[in-house]
């Protein structure tokens, strides 16, 4: 069957069972945007304000749904907007294929209208990239990117398609998707030998998993594990939601903000069992004083990170929802009811908040929100302080309920991943959180999410500053509040009336009970524009160049 490169394009998508894709068209890319329109009782386009929240978007969708986000966008600036949406699910391992499209050939390298060089800027951001330039190799080169993108390790891939290659005729034959084997090839049974007897002569085991359990759909494997090991759990930010917050082993975060159980457990451990987790600075702290007392047993499918940060006595390689399996099936029945005893006590004694009766503070706003959802309601974050108080104090029970940038911290990250997130999950609750200040990045996405009446409650904590960066200058900076007092002066009431939403300001406890009462069905985007405190710090903190359990519970100025 002969068709355009462009036509091959959208048969692709099909192919690979894509139903949705975000994007903005352009000149370099007309050609794949009129196939849409021909196949679009197969494909929804959601059209964006911004080629950056598209990506966001497509990678909302990617982390609510666990399939391939798709993003497409024109050459030069709109691929050059897509950059920061790509980096963001590089550092997260998000599924992802872009698709740009670029100059003609003859054109290539010319310093032709639009044109920049897609693949070079993207190879440090993306898991791999391909750039097309003959209608031959379209269809080939689309069935690998989709494959990339979600073995192993997912991560997001471009390609970039010359306009000669749109235009051009080529023969395309239909192909099943190539089924996606899960990483098994480097799983040794000497290796799960080893962690076993590790774990079966500990007597305080830890377990620190992060967003591999996610990626790796290994919830339920990661709780019998526990249960049957009989070990209390901590999560990084990117792997809440892998263990349900209401369980009695759960620990809460570990690292920079995490909960002084999650610390105190750790440093009293005698066995730490890491799965699915990256162990960044944030979470490590200074690495010379991480897990000195205990043996450490890795879990990942990536071996690359085996030893990158922190040493480990054991490991074992594969796809964790296996790995996980075969740990739990190769172990005895675990008591370790003292340990999880003294865990319990020091949950009783150190509550993750002391509450005040007075003003709304960010963890009684934060709850009460999250009383109004129901348990498998999706939350999304900008980055900063509210990004934090939401992943230390809304309850995650079910995984791909959190989207957050974790590893790039991309302020203006959430409204795009809150509109991916619903146009993925129509029929689920999708709620925002941001800071005044990340929310100003992204609101013209507001525009997408009146066009395509989406409900999405969008929860602004403003305390009319930068609130992460004014603490480090707080607490390290003597006070000099350098550029992070913001000064704008945006009417939230108006500014969701023009986009076609609805708007309520909010400053008192009765108020937001009030609001949250009226708003909990209300349709299309609401945005509640909540006052809190300046001085509000998000605590416990490691300060940079600090060990882990080095926290610090109060800021004084």
């Amino acid at each position: 069957m002969k068709m355009k490169g462009a036509q091959i394009v959208v048969n692709c998508l099909i192919e690979q069972g894509v139903d949705v894709v975000f994007g903005y068209p352009g000149g370099q890319i007309i050609d794949v945007y009129d196939a849409l329109y021909e196949y679009s009782d197969k494909i929804t386009h959601i059209l964006s304000s911004h080629e950056q929240g598209a990506a966001h978007a497509a990678d909302g969708y990617a982390r609510s749904t666990g399939k391939v986000g798709v993003v497409i966008s024109t050459s030069g600036p709109g691929a050059t907007n897509l950059v920061t949406g790509l980096a963001t699910a590089y550092m997260d391992s998000v599924p992802m294929v872009a698709i740009c499209g670029n100059v003609g050939l003859q054109l290539l390298g010319k310093d032709s209208f639009q044109e920049v060089d897609t693949t070079g800027i993207t190879v440090p951001i993306t898991k791999y990239n391909f750039i097309v330039k003959d209608e031959k190799d379209v269809a080939k080169t689309l069935r690998r990117a989709f494959y990339i993108a979600q073995e192993g390790r997912p991560g997001p891939v471009v390609v970039d398609i010359l306009k000669n290659a749109q235009i051009g005729i080529a023969d395309y034959e239909y192909e099943a998707p190539k089924e996606i084997i899960r990483s098994t090839d480097k799983l040794l049974q000497e290796d799960v030998d080893n962690a076993a007897e590790l774990i079966k002569n500990a007597e305080r085991p830890v377990i620190f998993a992060g967003g591999g359990i996610i990626i790796a759909n290994a919830s339920g494997e990661l709780c019998e594990f526990a249960e049957k090991i009989g070990a209390p759990v901590a999560l990084s930010m990117m792997g809440l939601g892998a263990y349900p917050a209401d369980k009695p082993y759960y620990m809460g975060m570990l690292g920079m903000h995490g909960t002084r159980v999650s610390s105190k457990a750790l440093s009293e451990s005698d066995l730490i069992i890491l799965a699915g987790t990256r162990l960044s600075d944030r979470v490590v702290g200074k690495k010379t004083e991480f897990a000195t007392h205990a043996p450490v047993i890795h879990l990942d499918v990536d071996p690359a990170e085996i030893n990158k940060n922190i040493a480990s006595d054991a490991s074992v390689i594969g796809d964790l929802k296996v790995v996980l399996k075969k740990l739990t099936d190769a172990l005895p029945k675990g008591d370790r009811s003292q340990w999880l005893a003294k865990i319990a006590e020091w949950k009783k004694q150190w509550p993750p908040v002391k509450e005040n009766k007075g003003e709304i503070t960010p963890y009684h706003l934060i709850s009460e929100v999250a009383k109004i959802m129901p348990e498998d309601a999706i939350v999304t974050t900008d980055v900063g302080q509210h990004q934090v108080w939401t992943a230390q104090h809304y309850p995650f029970k079910l995984p791909r309920t959190f989207l957050s940038s974790g590893g790039l911290g991309t302020m203006g990250y959430g409204l795009g991943a809150a509109i991916g997130a619903k146009v993925g999950n129509p029929g689920r609750k999708v709620v925002m959180f941001t800071g005044d200040g990340s929310f100003h990045m992204n609101m013209n996405e507001l525009a997408t999410a009146a066009t395509y009446d989406l409900d999405i409650l969008i929860v602004v904590l403003n305390n009319g500053v930068l609130g992460m960066v004014r603490q480090w200058q707080k607490l390290m900076y003597n006070q000099h509040y350098s550029q992070t007092t913001l000064h704008r002066k945006t009417d939230y009431v108006k500014l969701a009336d023009a986009f076609g939403g609805k708007g309520f300001n909010v400053t008192t406890k009765a108020e937001l009970a009030e609001v949250l009462e009226k708003v909990k069905d209300m349709k299309g985007f609401v945005i509640l524009n909540v006052a809190i405190d300046k001085d509000v710090n998000v605590l416990p903190m490691v300060p940079p160049g600090n060990a882990y359990n080095q926290q610090v519970f109060e800021i004084e100025v």
